[in-house]
């Protein structure tokens, strides 16, 4: 009964066929041969020129069918899915596509996607939320004033979350009875100077008195908090007090004394500053530090991928109709959180691609179901919109060393540092040039690039008879340099290096990381760059 035999043999090796070595399956299948003449028959699917070997395909085997192999290797790739993409696939099939020929459904949806919307709900800071009501209660029911520095990169939610935090400290003072604080939130852009701060605190502390003339309102709120005996009707304050970085001045008097007024004998403020800078309170308060009386820190961590599309998925829940296809939202969370992690970014990307539909829309005639939603076409050309500038242009067609000038820059401020001279730019430019082998140019030919940069508005250069003290001071953003030259594995590196790292690269990494682009205003050190790149 040859083909009984070969049946057995087959079912037994397609059960088999993951845990049996390539040997075994090589034996079997010389054993199939003998027993069943009619496997020795030539045949194109049994080729042996044309078999696969099974270091390519594990779960393949001589003895399985071709149809049970496609049959298993496409059930197993179609099983393969991302569940991000799996829900907002699931998400977005329940609602009808929408009409975006319709004005009254693409005004929702631009408005669902504007900045200045604010959310129903507030998702994916419920913890830093947490930490700042549990401060601000602390504080309310000990009656003891305090400072809390709430810090960040843009868009991260800082100043939105403060918003909520306001309305669950007015619950909860409704619910147990607790008198609650005056609040008073300043943004502290909008301040004619950085003194006026005390104004506004001491006209929020005495609302139906003039504030004297005599003295400054910092003396006067110093004075009512150091005494024992406060007027009648005073209670605690809440000061928020947003873009806390404009208060700082060369002195840095003004950000010190106001983290000062929460530590007076009797004082009555909650003081709670946000700003961007991490380390500000490290770098511009020191005083306090060692007086111990560092404010505590609560820090906004970016947004990652999937916070993104939750927050976007969040704000597009109430439209009744399905806008974008989940591919399109997938790209923009990708790139802004590998950008920036800026929700701001990832709103005006979004509103950006609905505007290019509507345009192409306009445009042309068709206006099937396909070409309604936001496709990822439409969200590319967004996002290469958004991230790409004229500056950026321009830096990529830089020579190679007036790049290497630039990310000198970048990591020199990257020290906290908003100008330099040219003298301290050039040993960070020379520590580049050692740690790859690219000979650096002398400081007068330095000097010569950045001016040139300067006459391209990228740097600032000041006058000066002595070229290593000029003044150099960055004209762009530090991002946009960045975002020009990652695609350049070389300038990634030199970013990411530090300034310690000196240790050279070998001859092969360096032929690999150098762009092709390599060029100097000097022939000798022109010379020398080529001979390097074609070695």
């Amino acid at each position: 009964m040859p083909s009984i035999a070969g049946a057995r043999s087959s079912s037994t090796s397609i059960v088999a066929g993951d845990v049996s070595s390539p040997q075994k399956r090589r034996l079997r299948s010389n054993s199939n041969s003998i027993d069943d003449p009619v496997s020795n028959t030539p045949s194109k699917s049994c080729s042996p020129l044309k078999s696969k070997s099974p270091r390519r395909c594990v779960n393949d085997s001589p003895s399985r069918n071709g149809t049970n192999v496609e049959t298993g290797v496409g059930g197993s790739s179609t099983q393969i899915r991302s569940p991000i993409k799996k829900k907002l696939l699931d998400s977005f099939l329940d609602k009808p596509i929408w009409n975006p020929t319709d004005s009254e459904q693409l005004c929702a949806v631009k408005e669902a996607l504007h900045v200045s919307t604010a959310p129903s709900m507030i998702v994916c800071r419920e913890d830093e939320q947490r930490r700042i009501v549990e401060f601000c209660k602390q504080s309310i029911e000990n009656e003891k004033a305090g400072s809390l520095y709430v810090c960040g990169c843009p868009g991260t939610g800082k100043s939105l979350s403060m918003e909520n935090v306001k309305g669950c400290l007015t619950v909860w003072a409704k619910e147990t009875g607790v008198q609650l604080p005056d609040m008073l939130a300043i943004n502290c852009t909008s301040l004619t100077s950085t003194s006026e701060i005390f104004k506004k605190i001491l006209e929020k502390s005495k609302p139906n008195k003039k504030v004297n003339g005599r003295s400054t309102p910092l003396k006067q709120l110093q004075q009512l908090y150091s005494q024992k005996q406060k007027p009648s009707g005073t209670k605690m304050m809440l000061v928020i007090a947003d873009e806390l970085d404009n208060l700082i001045t060369s002195d840095r008097v003004v950000l010190h004394d106001l983290f000062m007024l929460t530590m007076l004998p009797f004082s009555e403020i909650i003081l709670i500053g946000i700003a961007n800078a991490i380390d500000l309170a490290d770098r511009f308060l020191p005083k306090l530090q060692s007086l111990n009386c560092k404010p505590s820190v609560v820090s906004f961590r970016a947004y990652s991928m999937d916070q993104i599309i939750m927050i976007l998925k969040q704000r597009l829940m109430a439209l009744p109709y399905t806008v974008f296809q989940p591919q399109a939202l997938e790209l923009c969370a990708r790139k802004v959180a590998a950008a920036s992690g800026d929700m701001r970014k990832a709103l005006a990307i979004c509103r950006g691609a609905v505007e290019l539909l509507e345009t192409e829309l306009r445009e042309s005639s068709c206006t099937s179901t396909l070409t309604s939603m936001v496709r990822v076409d439409h969200m590319a050309i967004a996002l290469s919109r958004a991230y790409k500038s004229p500056i950026v242009d321009t830096i990529q067609c830089l020579p190679q060393h007036q790049q290497i000038i630039l990310c000198s820059a970048v990591k020199l401020f990257r020290k906290g540092k908003k100008d330099t001279t040219i003298g301290e730019l050039n040993k960070f430019y020379i520590d580049i040039c050692k740690s790859t082998l690219i000979p650096p140019v002398g400081i007068l030919e330095l000097s010569c690039m950045c001016r040139m940069l300067g006459d391209q508005g990228i740097l600032k250069v000041g006058q000066s008879r002595d070229d290593k003290l000029r003044r150099v001071t960055l004209q762009v953003d530090e991002a946009d340099i960045s975002f020009a030259l990652q695609g350049i594995r070389f300038f990634k590196n030199c970013l990411q290096l530090s300034i310690s790292c000196t240790r050279p690269m070998t001859t092969k990494q360096n032929r690999q990381n150098l762009p092709s682009h390599s060029h100097c205003i000097c022939r000798k050190t022109n010379q020398l760059n080529s001979t390097q790149l074609n070695s």
